[in-house]
């Protein structure tokens, strides 16, 4: 049984880039269990992760900014400011790039708690208990106080009418 050659660093990168697109800090710890010395034409040399980085983005293989932009439509229906925030965060995106995406968040986050609370709930909390339970779950999705209460209130106001 023959085995399977070991793939380059780079191979590597543009395997995980082809699925799905990756923060610079997110394809690096994912590269970095791979990195090790290769053997060139018999001379050893050692793979140098930032040049190997800076080389796809300086090809447009890899930007910071799609990452963020593919976030932010994949999780925009389910989740509020705060929880796609904090996920952009951990992934390495600058908080320039943050900034930039926090107006149109917010501008979207009343929509995106309807849509929410509507598939999950869909009608008036009947007691302090179940409000609360609603208001948790909502705070869970990382959406704020104001955003929720207004939820709350609309469906309230649409309940009277």
């Amino acid at each position: 049984m023959r085995k399977k050659p070991e793939l380059t660093l780079k191979t590597r990168a543009l395997q995980y880039l082809a699925r799905r697109e990756y923060s610079r800090a997110e394809l690096a710890a994912k590269l970095r269990p791979y990195v090790q010395i290769e053997d060139d034409f018999e001379q050893l040399q050692p793979v140098d992760l930032d040049a190997l980085l800076d080389d796809l983005t300086a090809r447009g293989w890899l930007s910071d900014a799609r990452a963020a932009t593919q976030l932010l439509h994949a999780r925009r229906p389910r989740f509020g400011t705060q929880r796609i925030t904090h996920e952009l965060r951990q992934k390495g995106i600058s908080d320039e790039l943050i900034d930039m995406a926090l107006p149109a968040l917010k501008e979207t986050e009343l929509e995106s708690a309807r849509g929410v609370w509507q598939r999950k709930f869909g009608v008036l909390p009947q007691d302090d208990k179940e409000k609360a339970r609603q208001i948790r779950f909502l705070q869970t999705r990382g959406f704020g106080f104001d955003a929720i209460f207004k939820v709350l209130r609309h469906a309230e106001a649409d309940q009277e009418e």
